[in-house]
């Protein structure tokens, strides 16, 4: 069978990399158009200055950053002058030491140096106003433009072509599918093409009806005039020899230009750009993606580089511009394909750090059908329709450009826009002081003030120990009272913005066997936990699918991402149908959860009534419910399901009964805490599609023997014991220290691992967390974190830690 033709639309930095990837792996027949000319088409590579810094809080995206560097050193196109970033805050030091934590664990080479040494490997920088830096030799400016003209030769050789100054007017389809794109020039057909039209991206999507979530914004880049300290110690051949430099608490970053500095700043106002309203020309001296530099907003910057390097004190600003570049409502890539045109894709918002590991990604998911390294961060479909509005985009597009370098905490949820998506109960929540955050939209209760009082109750081995000032943001000791009431009462749990779907119609069931890992071909009722595997075997989520009918299925998702994926592989006749807006879901758990629902029900709540894992359609208080026998905390109880409309007075029957058992509304705080120590993976933190199901602890939920499923020939041979890397539970040694997730593990005093999710466990009385670790590291091994710089002992220990023997879970 003969490769597909592949038409990209974007000759920049992305593009160039996307057609050199897939040609590198028999994709011949692609080309690469460009409404400007060639080589310098006028986009956003053209201008970029080139900086990669590596280590970013993301695995994926410091994967990506990763080969970009190896793979322009190779093409010889990236100065390895190591890259600096430096603290002149005590707040920016400890984050800096959080960030080195990321380095190791992503296997980045790196160092936290002092002021001293700073100065060393950067003259020009004042010593007294620094506490130091992290160092990362691998760092470097990345010669982009060269770079774009390097790849599209090699690409060139096995039979790429390249043509500019040809827009492309339409993205032609028939049947749902692409079949080429219309240019001013004539018609292209294609089996696939890929938008890698950087801030142009909106406009290309929309051909083909397809929000694009980006918002292009100005970004200020000067020159200086010659720097007296930099004459002699470069040539226009090596432009630079000190290393990248970043000054993050004044939003602002250096780099040399033979005996010039260049200097970029985050410090300005967002500049939002609308991209159909640029000319399209381009000149030695002019083109669309850069725009007249405003002096009056570099000024406050100028001022701030001059105290940082005080040698700037004798230059000017010799010349600058406001340059385009593409942000999104979270920051980060999109890269996927058309929920509703086949073969058209996406890799928009890529800066020239990420250029080539996503351009590697893209093309694996092209030709093989998944890649190596993980891209849920990246989906083009982890957006929510309510995130996809033009005004939402704008807002948080431009808050990211405004956050782009500050200190943030991962709980850290934005101030606006907030209250776009609201459960039925939120009115009850507020009224019992709710300290909500936010996600996907949603505003979800991590804790209630109104069960503040109850801390002085709780037995005094139950009261957690105070925490250190990063793990105490975004966190209150309410959390241990929560717990102990799921543990030892009853507490209802808001899981409406769990995402769920129904999937209906003749087949139903077929296409589900196909996709999954478990065996679904169970009796109505039947409720399975069970894995979605990608084509290399890795787990691309994990779902909950309960048999209400015999071709009618809910199915407990983990986001929009798998939405698509169902969308996409759904034959006809077969129905996909979101239902989480019209819907919506109390988890009542705790021992005596039987005791405050069964009053309300004519139906058999009892555990023979309604067994463990099971599901009935019943009433509650006279309100239709769906009742699924299933608990996240480890605990008798139910989700219990009903229509948005019956939702407030479901929650007002449920509190009203459990009064007189002191029932308690519980938040996400709690609930974290007690699914680690049930030990339940959390898709997308705990595991992706980088890891199989054997190393995830998941071997339960796979039965190959059911029949094909997506992923079964891959994972065939592999089991627990062949698992060469295991997540593993940890216990912290001290009783007291909570590390957030992300950090890296030491065993026998090697960086091995890294921490996925944690917690303090209000029910053993310790912090939580799991880990990454080789399969070597055996239960009762000691291990250390290193959080903050300080190594951390911990111990691998037998999961669950708590009830190990299911016997709370299925009284």
């Amino acid at each position: 069978m003969s490769a597909p033709k592949v038409v990209i639309i974007g000759a920049g930095i992305v593009g160039a990399n996307l057609a050199d990837e897939l040609t590198a792996r028999g994709w011949a027949d692609v080309t690469v158009l460009d409404r400007g000319p060639l080589p310098r088409t006028g986009g956003s590579t053209s201008h970029a200055p080139g900086l990669v810094f590596q280590t970013n809080a993301s695995k994926a995206m410091t994967d990506f950053a990763r080969y970009t560097v190896e793979k322009f050193v190779e093409l010889d196109c990236f100065l390895q002058v190591g890259g600096m970033e430096v603290a002149t805050t005590p707040a920016r030091w400890e984050d800096l030491r959080r960030k080195h934590g990321w380095a190791t664990s992503w296997g980045v080479p790196g160092q936290l140096i002092d002021a001293a040494e700073c100065v060393e490997r950067w003259p020009l920088l004042d010593g007294s106003r620094i506490f130091g830096a992290l160092h990362v030799p691998t760092d470097g400016l990345a010669r982009a433009a060269k770079a774009v003209e390097v790849l599209a030769e090699r690409a060139g050789s096995r039979g790429a072509r390249f043509i500019g100054s040809t827009k492309v007017t339409d993205v032609l389809q028939e049947g749902g599918r692409v079949t080429g794109v219309r240019t001013g020039q004539g018609d292209f057909p294609a089996d696939v093409v890929v938008s890698c039209a950087g801030f142009w991206g909106r406009e290309i999507g929309a051909m083909v009806g397809m929000d694009v979530p980006l918002l292009p914004l100005a970004h200020q880049y000067v020159k200086t005039g010659q720097v007296a300290e930099l004459v002699g110690r470069n040539t226009e051949d090596v432009e630079a020899s000190l290393p990248i430099l970043r000054h993050q608490d004044q939003d602002l970053y250096f780099r040399e230009h033979v005996d010039r500095l260049g200097i970029g700043s985050y410090a300005h106002r967002p500049m939002p750009v609308d991209e159909s309203g640029l000319d399209p020309s381009v000149t030695e001296t002019a083109m669309p993606s850069m725009l007249p530099f405003t002096e009056d907003d570099f000024a406050p910057s100028w001022e701030e580089s001059k105290l940082l390097l005080p040698a700037l004190r004798q230059t000017k600003v010799e010349e600058g511009f406001n340059g385009i570049f593409s942000f999104t409502p979270d920051g980060q890539s999109l890269v996927g394909e058309s929920a509703d045109v086949r073969g058209f894709w996406l890799a928009e918002a890529i800066w020239v750090t990420h250029s080539a590991g996503i351009a590697k990604a893209v093309a694996q998911l092209l030709v093989d059908g998944h890649s190596e390294v993980d891209v849920h961060d990246i989906d083009v479909h982890r957006f929510e329709q309510v995130q996809l509005a033009p005004s939402y985009v704008s807002e948080t597009a431009q808050q990211n450009f405004v956050e782009v370098y500050d200190i943030l905490h991962p709980l850290q949820p934005k101030l606006s826009p907030r209250d776009l998506r609201v459960t039925p109960f939120h009115v009850r929540q507020r009224e019992l002081g709710a300290v909500f955050l936010e996600a996907g939209g949603w505003e979800r209760p991590h804790w209630f003030e109104a069960n503040a009082p109850l801390l002085k109750k709780l037995p005094h081995d139950a009261l957690p120990p105070a925490r250190d000032g990063w793990s105490a943001q975004f966190h209150s000791p309410i959390a241990a009272a929560e717990a102990w009431h799921t543990r030892n009462g009853v507490a209802l749990y808001d899981m409406t913005p769990l995402k769920r779907v129904e999937i209906s119609g003749p087949g139903s069931l077929e296409f589900l066997q196909s996709l999954t890992t478990n065996q679904l071909d169970k009796s109505v009722g039947s409720v399975t936990y069970t894995l979605m595997l990608d084509a290399a075997g890795g787990v691309r989520s994990d779902v909950t699918v309960a048999r209400l009918e015999p071709e009618v299925f809910q199915v407990g998702i983990n986001g929009t991402i798998d939405v698509d994926h169902f969308v996409k592989h759904a034959p006809a006749g077969v129905q996909v149908r979101d239902t989480t807006g019209g819907t919506c879901c109390i988890g009542v758990w705790g021992p005596l959860a039987r005791d405050l629902v069964q009053p309300l029900s004519r139906e058999d709540f009892s555990h023979q009534g309604l067994k463990y894992f099971r599901a009935r359609k019943a009433r509650i208080a006279g309100v239709p419910v769906v009742a699924m026998r299933l608990s996240y905390v480890g605990e008798l109880g139910w989700e219990i399901y009903t229509s948005a409309d019956n939702g407030l007075r479901l929650w007002d029957a449920l509190w009203a009964a459990g009064q007189s058992l002191g029932v308690v509304a519980a938040g996400r705080a709690a609930f974290n805490s007690l699914r680690l120590e049930k030990g339940y993976r959390l898709w997308g933190t705990d595991m992706t599609t980088e890891h199989d199901p054997y190393e995830a602890g998941l071997a339960f939920a796979v039965r190959p023997a059911k029949g094909p499923f997506l992923g079964r020939d891959a994972i065939e041979g592999r089991s627990e014991e062949t698992a060469s890397r295991r997540l593993r539970c940890l216990t912290i040694d001290d009783g007291r220290t909570v590390v957030l997730g992300k950090e890296p593990v030491f065993v026998d005093g090697v960086a091995s691992g890294y921490v996925t999710s944690a917690a303090y466990g209000y029910t053993v009385g310790r912090p939580i967390a799991y880990a990454w670790l080789p399969a070597s590291a055996e239960i009762g091994s000691g291990v250390e974190i290193e959080y903050f710089g300080r190594r951390v002992a911990a111990t691998v220990a037998a999961e669950p830690l708590v009830d190990p023997g299911m016997e709370r879970i299925r009284r």
